[in-house]
C-alpha cells in the first residue's frame, strides 16, 4: 500500500489511431468516397481498431499500421454511402511536433488508468511531465508518436505501459526498444531509460526535469500564446520548477532525516486543506533543490527542500490571501510539532491582491531562528546591566589596556642625552671636577681618579 500511494502514474494524451478524428486535417474520419494520404517522408505508426471502406490510400514510405482483430481495409465499390456524401483527398496531420516535454499533453491517472480526480493537489509545471521515478502510460490499443528531444542524454523512468504492456525492468525495456514499433513511436536526442525502481527517500525525491524546465516553458507558453498570464498581484511569487508567477503563498521547510513527505502531506490535506474556508486552495508540495548564492553569485551546489505553493481562486484584492492564511496556519503548526514532524525551520513568502507596496513578505519562523534571537537579546541585556550597574558605581571593573593591532608601530624612544656624571662603576669610579662642559675645557685642569684597589699611603716611604 505505501509504494502504491507514493506511485504517480502520468498518460500520455494524444494518439495516432486512424479512428480519431483530429489526427486528419478536415477533422473528420475517412469514409469510403475519400482518398487517404499519408505523406511519402513521415515516419508514423497508426492503430486501426475497425474495418474502413476507402476508395483510394497512399502509405509512407517508412511507417506501420497496427490492425486489430477485425480490422481491415476494403476498396469502394462506388455504391451510395449514407455517411460519406462527396469524397475528397483527407491527409493524415503531422505528429512530429508533439513533444515529451509539453505538460499540456499529459494527465495524472489512477493505476488503473482512469483519470485522477480533481482535489486540492497540483503540481508544478516540471512535474505535469513525468519524473523520474513516475510509471509512464501509453493507453492499451492506441499507437502514438513522440518526440523526446531532451537537455539531458537519459530520460529516466520507473516504468513505461506501452501497447498493453507494462515494461519495469531494463531488460524488458531493451527488449521493446529493439522491436519494429519503438523507432516509429519515439524519436528525438533524448534516450528513455526504465529503471524499475521508485524513490528511496522517505522525505520525496526531486522530479529531475530541471535541466529540461527552459524548454516545458517554451511549450507550454507555446500553446498559450507565449506569454504567463497577468498576475492580479503586483509582485507574484516565482515557485521553483514552475514557469509563471504566481499569487498567494509559498513555505520552504528544512528538514531532518526524520521527515516523512507522504505523511506530512497527508496531514496537510486532512487537517487544514479539508477546512470549508480553504474550500478554493490548492497546494503543490514537492522536494526541489535551490542553488546556493554567495554574494550575489550563483554557485555549484544546491540545497534539497521542501516547497510549498498555495494559491486559491480569489480574485481581485482578495486574490492570494486565502493562501496566505493557510501558510501561516502551517507555519503556526510547524512551530508546535516541527520537531517531532522531522521538520528544522520554515520560510514563508507572500504575494496576494491586496499587498500596496508590491513587496513580498518573508517570515523565518524556526525554533533556531527563535533561540538564537532570544539568546542574543539575553546577551544584550546582561551586557546593559553591567555598565547600569558601573555607572552606578556599584560595581567596579578593572581597566584593560589591551594593545591594538591596527595602530601603527611607535618609533623608539630617542636615547637620552648622556648626563654629566656618565655612568657609574663601582670598581672605576669617575668624580669629575664642577666645570661647565658647554666651554673648552682648560688643559692645566687636573682630574682625579679614585681606585679603591690602590692606596696612595702605602707608597709614601
Amino acid at each position: 500500500l505505501p509504494a502504491a500511494t507514493a506511485a504517480v502514474y502520468k498518460q500520455w494524451i494524444p494518439n495516432t489511431n486512424f479512428e480519431t478524428a483530429s489526427n486528419w486535417d478536415k477533422a473528420r474520419v475517412p469514409c469510403a468516397s475519400d482518398v487517404v494520404h499519408f505523406e511519402k517522408d513521415k515516419v508514423v505508426s497508426v492503430f486501426v481498431r475497425s474495418p474502413h471502406v476507402l476508395t483510394d490510400m497512399y502509405l509512407p514510405l517508412n511507417g506501420e499500421l497496427v490492425l486489430a482483430a477485425g480490422a481491415g481495409f476494403t476498396a469502394f465499390d462506388g455504391s451510395w454511402d449514407p455517411g460519406c456524401d462527396s469524397g475528397g483527398t483527407v491527409r493524415f496531420a503531422d505528429a512530429e511536433h508533439r513533444a515529451w516535454f509539453d505538460p499540456t499533453l499529459w494527465q495524472d491517472v489512477l493505476p488503473s488508468g482512469e483519470p485522477k480526480p480533481r482535489g486540492p493537489i497540483f503540481s508544478v509545471d516540471e512535474e505535469r511531465v513525468p519524473c523520474r521515478y513516475d510509471d509512464v502510460v501509453f493507453q492499451p490499443e492506441t499507437s502514438f508518436r513522440v518526440n523526446t528531444d531532451s537537455s539531458q542524454p537519459v530520460i529516466h523512468l520507473r516504468s513505461i505501459s506501452a501497447m498493453g504492456q507494462e515494461l519495469n525492468t531494463p531488460a524488458s525495456w531493451a527488449g521493446y526498444l529493439g522491436g519494429p514499433s519503438a523507432p516509429l513511436q519515439f524519436h528525438g536526442n533524448g534516450t528513455l531509460q526504465v529503471t524499475g525502481t521508485g524513490c528511496p527517500d522517505k522525505s520525496g525525491c526531486a522530479c529531475g526535469n530541471a535541466l529540461d524546465g527552459p524548454r516545458i516553458c517554451a511549450a507550454l507558453l507555446g500553446s498559450s500564446g507565449r506569454q504567463c498570464p497577468e498576475p492580479a498581484c503586483q509582485s507574484p511569487l516565482q515557485p521553483l520548477g514552475h514557469c509563471c508567477g504566481v499569487c498567494g503563498a509559498t513555505v520552504n521547510l528544512d528538514f531532518t532525516p526524520d521527515f516523512d513527505l507522504q505523511k506530512y502531506q497527508d496531514r496537510l490535506v486532512q487537517e487544514l486543506l479539508s477546512q470549508p474556508k480553504y474550500a478554493g486552495v490548492q497546494m503543490a508540495i514537492s522536494k526541489v533543490h535551490k542553488a546556493q548564492t554567495f554574494l550575489g553569485i550563483l554557485s555549484r551546489s544546491s540545497t534539497p527542500l521542501i516547497q510549498i505553493v498555495l494559491i486559491d481562486d480569489r480574485a481581485g484584492v482578495q486574490a492570494g490571501t486565502a493562501a496566505e492564511q493557510l501558510a501561516a496556519d502551517i507555519m503556526e503548526n510547524v512551530a508546535q510539532h516541527g520537531e517531532a514532524l522531522g521538520i528544522s525551520s520554515g520560510r514563508m513568502e507572500v504575494a496576494t491582491g491586496s499587498t500596496a507596496s508590491g513587496q513580498v513578505g518573508s517570515y523565518p519562523v524556526s525554533r533556531i531562528t527563535a533561540g538564537t534571537v532570544m539568546g542574543l537579546l539575553f546577551s544584550l541585556l546582561f551586557l546593559g546591566g553591567i555598565l547600569f550597574l558601573h555607572r552606578e558605581g556599584k560595581l567596579r571593573l578593572p581597566a584593560l589596556r589591551l594593545p591594538r593591532a591596527w595602530h601603527r608601530v611607535e618609533e623608539p624612544a630617542s636615547p637620552a642625552p648622556a648626563s654629566d656624571k656618565g655612568f657609574d662603576n663601582p670598581v672605576f669610579n669617575v668624580e669629575p671636577p664642577e666645570a661647565d662642559l658647554g666651554e673648552e675645557t682648560p688643559k692645566d685642569l687636573q682630574v682625579f681618579y679614585l681606585n679603591p684597589l690602590y692606596d696612595a699611603s702605602e707608597t709614601e716611604t
